[in-house]
């Protein structure tokens, strides 16, 4: 879980964009875009290999 204080003097538009980041930075925003629509199990699997074949 994410969590922002409020720094001294900080907007809330400037926490804000903290927040984006952090969520950016852990993934989050791409798991849930990825998890908005179906996705065979045959296409999870090709993703899976491709992003082992990547990390190797």
């Amino acid at each position: 879980m994410i969590k922002i204080k409020a720094r001294s003097g900080e907007s809330i538009q400037q926490m804000m964009k903290r927040f984006k980041k952090m969520c950016e930075k852990e993934g989050l925003i791409k798991d849930i875009k990825r998890q908005s629509y179906y996705e065979k199990p045959s296409e999870r699997r090709r993703r899976r290999m491709r992003k082992n074949r990547s990390q190797s």
